[in-house]
Formats: C-alpha cells, structure tokens, sequence
C-alpha cells in the first residue's frame, strides 16, 4: 500500500485536494476557448470519462469572458492558464475561473503579481505555480549547466516564495518535465522542501502510444512514493484519452477505486479465436459501467478460467465455442459469438 505525503488541503471548486483527499484527475481542453459551445461540449465528455477538474487557455480577453458562460453549463472547477499577461489573470479570475496556472517569473513586474495576487486573495481563489524545463530561469540554466532536477525545484520554491511573501499561500506547486527522470528526481527534492498540494505530470510525453508509455513509467515512480495530490497525463492526442489513462494508472498503483477493471491474456499458439479484438471490443463495452470488479478476457479454455480464477466475472473461448466463469467455476458455455453479449448480460444482473 502506497502512503500518500500530506499536504495542506486546497479548495479547487467543488474539489479538494491534498490532505487525505484522493489524487483528482484533470485534463485540458484543446478547444478554442471564445468557442462557448465547443469547449462546453468537450468539457461534459472530459467529464463523462472521469476527469474531475478542467483547464482552459486563456490567451485573449474574449477566451476570458467567455469563462464566464462556459461557468454557467457545465459542473468540473475550470482552471484558466495564464501565460505572460497579468491582466488576463485578473479577468479570468473575474470571470469564474476557480484556480489560475500562472509562472510568476513571466508574469511581469513584482507590481503585476501582487495585483494577480491580490485579486486570487480577495475571492480566495487558488494559484497553480507551474514551472517546466522549457521556462527555467537563465540564472539557474547558468547555475546549473543546463536544465536539471536541482535548478526545477529551486525555481518552483522561489516562484512560490514570490507569493507567499505577498501574504498569500493557497498554492499549488507543478514541476514538469519531458525527461522522465529528471521529472522524477525534481518530485524527489521537492517533496520534503513544502507542504502545497502537489500537481503531477510529464510534460511533452508525446503521441498517444509513446506518451501513454513515458507517462505511465514517470508516474508510476512519483505517485509510487506517495508523491502528488492532482495528475494529468499529458498526450498529443483527444485529451478523454489523457482521463482512461490516468483512471488506470492511478487503478494499477492502488490509488483510485471504482470502474471495471479488464485484465486480457497474451496471444499464443494455443489461440483460437481473436482474442485482440474480443478484448478491446470488452474494454470499450464495460468501460463505463458503476461497478467495482475484474474481468478476464482470456483465449484458451484450457487455462483460462483457472489462470485467472482471480477475476470477478470471465470468458473464455475456442474456436466456434467459449465459456462464461465466475471466479474460476464456469456458469455457462455458449457460441464464440455469444461471448460479449453473453458477458454483459452477467453485468447487467449485477447493477
């Protein structure tokens, strides 16, 4: 069991992070955000597919207003990402936005950020104090030779400290970087140097296949050590991808309950039916059911029932034919055909 760092509890919306408050998973919208429509439609799926908070670009005054419309349809904290205008932070946050992603380092001037500051303290709104390798300081790219670990975690203290000595810290930290270690080992250093809620991620993993990959090993070994109050997977692809993968990541490590879990066996010679299809067409099917259990999609009714005797409900199939079992006993034989309907009839009863 992993044991979780706990950090001061954050208010985000209607979502609390840190504390002993489980890891919220949120993703970014890819929409135009002045597009009200779009970005509400994108949302409500985001939302469908688990994701509990959502952010949204704010490059522009009509991205800013709009928060306020989009606000009014949908039920996830809407975070706005700020980037270099302090202005459109202050607007943002005018508008509805629940938590800011500022960089007080491009912000501006100190006076620019204590306005932002003063604005977030007055409505209590939360600041995400993001730093990534791509925006280290040019001092602590000197200091340090380069982008690493060490300079990461100074330069997200000291963008942190900016604040705090405004008066101000309903924060929450992010360290991202698109080397996985070196992401790893700046989650290490900065565990024990503060106690603002942790947001976890690599950044520019990549495609959906390379990135599903890099991230998964990145957070495995961050949120392995107990490391990270919210997480977003970061893919180049339809962001409800970037909600199942941190569904199963957070699943596979212990720390999300709920939802079905599929476990498939690997092809072999012993295969008679097309087991990759069968299984992907079962995870698409179940993926959206309110249940807490296993199931096993297995292609040998020799060893299948009994190597994964573990799983709540099962099939299993040969050529022409297969089996449905429960907990290793099988409760029914039917046609290969047969085999997914036959399954989520099973489920169904279960609801």
């Amino acid at each position: 069991m992993i044991m979780r760092m706990i950090t001061n509890e954050i208010k985000i919306g209607n979502v609390t992070i840190g504390g002993n408050n489980p890891i919220a998973i949120q993703s970014m919208t890819n929409t135009k955000t002045q597009d009200v429509k779009a970005t509400v439609a994108q949302i409500k799926e985001l939302e469908k597919a688990g994701c509990e908070i959502i952010r949204c670009a704010v490059p522009s005054r009509e991205a800013a207003f709009a928060l306020a419309e989009i606000k009014k349809q949908i039920d996830l904290p809407l975070v706005a990402d700020i980037h270099f205008d302090h202005r459109l932070a202050i607007l943002a946050m005018e508008n509805g936005a629940d938590k800011i992603r500022i960089n007080p380092g491009n912000i501006g001037s100190a006076e620019h950020v204590r306005e932002v500051v003063d604005c977030a303290k007055e409505r209590g709104i939360p600041i995400r104090v993001g730093v990534n390798s791509g925006s280290l300081e040019k001092d602590l790219l000197e200091k340090y030779g380069g982008v690493t670990a060490e300079g990461l975690t100074e330069s997200a203290l000291k963008e942190a400290a900016i604040i705090e000595d405004m008066g101000y810290d309903n924060l929450v930290i992010s360290i991202k970087a698109s080397d996985v270690l070196m992401c790893v080992k700046a989650h290490e250093l900065i565990k024990d140097r503060t106690k603002h809620p942790l947001h976890v991620g690599i950044t520019e993993a990549g495609t959906l296949k390379r990135g599903l990959i890099k991230s998964s090993a990145g957070l495995a070994m961050i949120l392995g050590q107990g490391i990270g109050d919210t997480v977003r997977v970061s893919l180049t692809a339809d962001p409800v991808e970037e909600i199942y993968a941190a569904k199963e990541i957070l699943k596979t490590l212990g720390l999300k309950k709920g939802g079905i879990e599929v476990v498939s066996c690997p092809t072999c010679g012993r295969t008679e039916i097309d087991l990759i299809s069968l299984a992907e067409k079962v995870n698409e099917a179940v993926k959206d059911y309110p249940l807490d259990l296993k199931i096993a999609v297995m292609g040998c009714v020799v060893n299948g029932p009994g190597e994964a005797k573990e799983a709540d409900l099962g099939i299993a199939g040969t050529k022409g034919s297969g089996m449905i079992f429960k907990k290793g006993e099988i409760i029914k034989k039917c046609k290969e055909e047969e085999l997914l309907p036959e399954l989520l009839k099973e489920l169904n009863e279960l609801i």
